[in-house]
């Protein structure tokens, strides 16, 4: 497995944008495959229904219980739901149903943080130190551009190894900013300000904390009034603290432990995301909602070209990361194997899902898979969740959304005819 996906194992949510990442870019398979292509619902006869129906099964194979998709391929929108959205219950997934969509809250926060700059209100590369004086260890270096593309060099609170520990054994903690930069900045940062890339939860923590003293209002109040309530988006709020089911279906979401060969369900639906996530992560959305939000982010239509301009100035991810791309303010830039697509992703304790766009927003992919990998040390179960989700369904589906073949290293991963230690190394 790659360091980013033990990160992620070990210590859940710590890079979990890398594995969304690497779920866009399907790793390691780009040059493998020219030459050595599948054809999937490319050349203008628009997304194949066959293909994804066979996404949906692997997917479910793979542990979550339930799973959605829709693709808008600039002609038509091809939406699928398999599975439940409650396993007590039983009631099938659909598509119109709300999740949590983890870390793609990013890209709502930083686009609070944007509208505050076309404001005059903040400036990308001021200290910290300006706008939170004597919170944040060596402030005065540390930039709000830094924060937004992940160069502070701040320790991830998600990656202290007892936090999800404590949070199994007490899952309904409703968390502090406070309690959670405290969390942070008990560890060495990982580099000087400015010299590295490493994701972390922290650098959006602090700025969901600017937001809420420079406006005097909350982030659940921010997101209604400037981006859900703009844009008519009815199914989409920020959990405070946990979320609550309303709207057109609520999608649950599950942690699953592979480790007794049997997969082990907790259905974390009603621990309090808006507490440990929060500006970082805990956002309850929908897949209309979502590809809503993320075309009118590449339109400029939330702020000004300008700060468009700024969002998409990306920084190259590191040597030892395999995704090629890079990332912005709150934006993924991911060179995929079937062209380049802009999006974020997130992981919750339940959820795993995407979302990627064109650059000119006109077609989107958005999926959610209702079950996240529980355990804290590998065993096949988990890696198989990888190999079929994260770089298997994932890349599917944006190959699906830009009209091009699939890589046959992609189908392979997809249904398991390559191994786990070959899509991994």
């Amino acid at each position: 497995m790659t360091n980013e996906a033990k990160n992620r194992t070990i210590v859940r949510g710590t890079a979990v944008v890398l594995a969304t990442a690497v779920a866009l870019t399907g790793t390691g398979v780009a040059a493998a495959a020219a030459g050595r292509a599948q054809q999937a619902g490319s050349g203008g006869t628009g997304v194949d229904d066959r293909l994804q129906r066979e996404v949906a099964r692997h997917v479910l194979d793979a542990g979550p219980p339930g799973y959605l998709a829709r693709i808008d391929d600039g002609r038509r929108v091809h939406t699928l739901a398999a599975g439940v959205a409650d396993r007590r219950t039983g009631r099938p997934i659909t598509v119109r149903d709300q999740f949590e969509a983890g870390s793609n809250t990013k890209t709502f926060t930083a686009v609070l943080i944007l509208q505050q700059v076309d404001r005059g209100k903040i400036a990308l590369d001021a200290p910290v130190e300006k706008y939170l004086p004597g919170l944040v260890p060596n402030g005065r270096n540390i930039t709000v551009r830094m924060l937004l593309n992940h160069t502070s060099g701040l320790f991830s609170y998600t990656g202290d190894p007892d936090f999800f520990v404590d949070m199994e054994r007490d899952p309904q903690h409703v968390h502090t900013d406070a309690e959670l930069i405290a969390i942070a900045f008990a560890h060495e940062p990982y580099f000087a300000p400015g010299k590295g890339w490493q994701y972390s939860n922290t650098n959006y923590t602090l700025l969901g904390m600017i937001l809420s003293k420079q406006t005097g209002k909350s982030l659940p109040t921010l997101v209604k009034e400037r981006i859900t309530g703009p844009l008519g988006l009815k199914h989409t709020y920020f959990a405070d603290p946990r979320a609550t089911n309303t709207g057109p279906g609520y999608a649950r979401g599950y942690a699953i432990k592979y480790a007794s060969g049997t997969p082990q369900y907790t259905d974390t639906s009603s621990w309090p995301i808006g507490a440990w996530g929060g500006a970082a992560g805990a956002m309850i959305t929908t897949a209309d909602d979502l590809a809503r939000f993320f075309s009118a982010v590449l339109q400029g239509k939330l702020f000004s070209a300008a700060q468009l301009k700024q969002m998409k100035t990306t920084v190259p991810l590191p040597a030892d990361v395999p995704v090629q791309g890079g990332y912005g303010l709150g934006l993924i830039r991911t060179d995929s194997p079937c062209g380049t697509v802009w999006g974020h992703g997130g992981d919750t304790m339940g959820h795993h899902s995407t979302a990627a766009a064109t650059e000119n927003g006109r077609r989107t992919a958005i999926t959610d898979a209702t079950g996240e990998p529980a355990d804290l040390t590998e065993n096949p179960g988990m890696q198989r969740y990888y190999q079929a989700i994260v770089f298997g369904a994932d890349t599917v589906n944006i190959c699906q959304m830009l009209g091009k073949p699939v890589p046959a290293e992609v189908l392979d991963n997809l249904r398991g005819s390559t191994s786990t230690a070959d899509v991994t190394k």
